[in-house]
C-alpha cells in the first residue's frame, strides 16, 4: 500500500512533478506510473518516450537527478521513478512540497521555515528573532526557572545567581546579538507574538460534539505544565473525598504526575512550526492530549515504549527545560506515564501516532459519578463532595416538591433551595456556599436546565433564575 516513500499513479501528468519535489524534500521515495490506487498494474503507454523524457524534465525543472526504470508484471509495463532525499531544499516553480505519510503537502509560513532551517542543520527553535530584547521579558519566568533548577540540583545557586541575560547565554538561547525563538517560548510572558500556536487549549466535553466550557492558557513554557495541571485538577476534575483514620484523601480521576508528564512532553516535543496549539479534551471517562509532532524517521510505538535515545525536534527548548529539572534525558517519558497509571489501578493509556500528530488517550475514573463514600465520623458524603448536614435547615423532602422524579442529587436540591430563597443568586455565590468548584456547579445547573426545572429570565447581569413548577409537585 501507499506510504511515506511510495505513491502509485495510473498515468503520467506533469503535476506529479510536485510529488517528485515532495519526495526529495523528505526521505526520498518512489513514484510508480502504471498502477492504480490498489497497487494493481494497469500498464502504461509510450514507455520508451517517458523513459527518455522524464529524467530530463525532472532535472530541468528542479535540478533533481532521479532513476527511471521499466518493470513488467502480468505482461504489462510500469515505470518506477526513484527519488533520492536531497540535503538542500527543493522547489518546483517557486513552491516547496513535502511528502508526509501518504500525502503531499505544499509548505508555507512556519512549516517552510522549519524545512529550510532543517536542511541546513538548524532547528526551528534556534531561529533568531531580531525584534525582541531581554528588556521585554518579565522577571517571573526566570524566577520559576531558578527555583526549579536549584531544587532539582540540575544547577547550583551559584549557576543561577547571574543576570537574566547571562542566564540566557549560558543556556545557549542566544545567537550573536539575537535571542532565539526558544528563548521567547521558554521565558517570555506572551510567546504567541512570535509563535502563533504557543498556548494550550483545554475543553470539557459532554460528547464529541458538545463542549461545556473551555480555557486557553498562555505564558512562558517553563511554568506552563504546572499551570495546565492545576487548571485541570481544580476546574475540570472532581476530587472524591475519603478518610483513612484521620487522614483526608482526595481521589482524583487520574494521577497528577502522569498528567503533568504528558503535558510536559507535549510542550517540549511539539512541532511549533504548525501554528496549532496543544489540545486537551476532558470527558467524564477519558482525557486526550493531542499535539503536532514530527517524530524521527523510523520511529515506532514499540520503540518509544522501550528504552530509546531521547531525540527532540526542539533541542534548545529540551535542554533548558531539562536544566530546570522538569524532564529527564533518557527517553523514558511514555514508559513512566504508563507505569504511573497502572500503579493507580487505571488501564494503560493509548498512544495514537500519525505522521504529523501524537495523541495520548488516558482512561480515567468516571469524573461525574453519583454515589456516597463514608467519612471519618460515619456521615455519608455524596460523590460531589457535599456533606449531609452542611446546612441543617435544608428540608430533607425538598426534592419531593421540585423534581424528585428527575433523580436530583444533593447539590442540585440545594441549588433549587438557594434559588427559591434568592432568585438573583449567582453560580459563584453558590459555589462558595457549597465549597465546590465552579465546574461542579456548572454541571449541576446544566442538568437542572436540561430537565426544565429552572430557566434564566433576562440578561446574565440583570436577570434572575426561575424555578419551573406546577402546583409544587414537579416541573412545568
Amino acid at each position: 500500500m501507499e506510504n511515506q516513500q511510495l505513491e502509485w499513479k495510473e498515468v503520467w501528468r506533469d503535476e506529479y512533478l510536485k510529488w517528485i519535489c515532495g519526495f526529495a524534500n523528505a526521505q526520498g521515495g518512489t513514484l510508480v506510473i502504471g498502477k492504480n490506487d490498489k497497487g494493481e498494474t494497469v500498464g502504461v503507454e509510450n514507455v520508451e518516450k517517458l523513459l527518455e523524457d522524464l529524467p530530463n524534465k525532472i532535472r530541468s525543472t528542479m535540478g533533481v537527478v532521479v532513476d527511471v526504470s521499466i518493470h513488467s508484471e502480468n505482461g504489462l509495463n510500469f515505470i518506477a521513478i526513484t527519488v533520492p532525499a536531497y540535503p538542500n531544499a527543493i522547489s518546483y516553480h517557486g513552491k516547496y512540497y513535502l511528502r508526509s505519510g501518504s500525502t503531499n503537502q505544499e509548505l508555507s509560513g512556519y512549516a517552510l521555515d522549519a524545512l529550510l532551517l532543517g536542511k541546513y542543520g538548524r532547528t526551528y527553535d534556534s531561529m533568531p528573532l531580531p525584534r525582541i530584547k531581554i528588556g521585554d521579558f518579565w522577571h517571573d519566568a526566570f524566577d520559576i526557572f531558578r527555583k526549579k533548577a536549584v531544587a532539582s540540583k540540575r544547577l547550583t545557586t551559584e549557576d543561577v545567581s547571574v543576570t537574566d541575560e547571562e542566564l540566557l547565554h549560558s543556556l545557549n538561547l542566544t545567537e550573536n546579538d539575537y535571542l532565539t525563538l526558544a528563548a521567547a517560548l521558554v521565558f517570555h510572558q506572551t510567546p504567541q507574538q512570535w509563535c502563533t500556536g504557543a498556548y494550550v487549549k483545554i475543553g470539557y466535553f459532554a460528547d464529541n460534539a458538545e463542549i461545556l466550557y473551555q480555557d486557553e492558557l498562555y505564558g512562558a513554557l517553563v511554568g506552563m505544565a504546572d499551570k495546565v495541571v492545576e487548571t485541570i485538577f481544580t476546574k475540570y476534575f472532581i476530587g472524591l473525598i475519603r478518610y483513612e483514620d484521620l487522614q483526608r484523601i482526595d481521589d482524583y480521576p487520574m494521577p497528577r504526575t502522569a498528567l503533568r508528564e504528558a503535558v510536559m512532553n507535549a510542550l517540549v516535543h511539539r512541532d511549533y512550526s504548525t501554528g496549532s496549539p496543544i489540545q486537551i479534551r476532558v470527558y467524564d471517562d477519558h482525557v486526550t492530549i493531542a499535539n503536532d509532532c514530527r517524530l524521527p524517521e523510523g520511529t515506532t510505538l514499540s520503540g518509544l515504549m522501550n528504552a530509546h535515545k531521547s531525540v527532540s525536534i526542539n533541542p534548545l527548548i529540551a535542554s533548558a527545560i531539562f536544566r530546570s529539572g522538569q524532564i529527564e534525558a533518557w527517553g523514558r517519558g511514555l514508559e513512566r506515564i504508563v507505569n504511573l497509571c497502572v500503579a493507580d489501578n487505571l488501564p494503560k493509556p493509548e498512544f495514537i501516532i500519525t505522521p504529523r500528530t501524537f495523541t495520548i488517550y488516558f482512561h480515567i475514573r468516571n469524573n461525574h459519578i453519583e454515589g456516597e463514600t463514608e467519612t471519618k465520623d460515619g456521615v455519608k458524603d455524596s460523590k460531589d463532595g457535599v456533606k449531609d448536614g452542611i446546612n441543617e435547615n435544608i428540608p430533607k423532602n425538598f426534592g419531593l416538591n421540585f423534581g424528585l422524579n428527575f433523580g436530583l442529587n444533593e447539590t442540585q436540591e440545594k441549588i433549587l433551595l438557594f434559588i427559591s430563597e434568592n432568585q438573583c443568586i449567582t453560580k459563584t455565590e453558590i459555589s462558595e456556599k457549597l465549597n465546590l468548584t465552579e465546574r461542579n456547579i456548572e454541571y449541576a445547573f446544566k442538568y437542572l436546565k436540561d430537565k426544565n426545572l429552572i430557566k434564566r429570565v433576562g440578561s446574565r447581569k440583570t436577570g434572575y433564575w426561575q424555578i419551573n413548577k406546577e402546583d409544587g409537585n414537579g416541573a412545568g
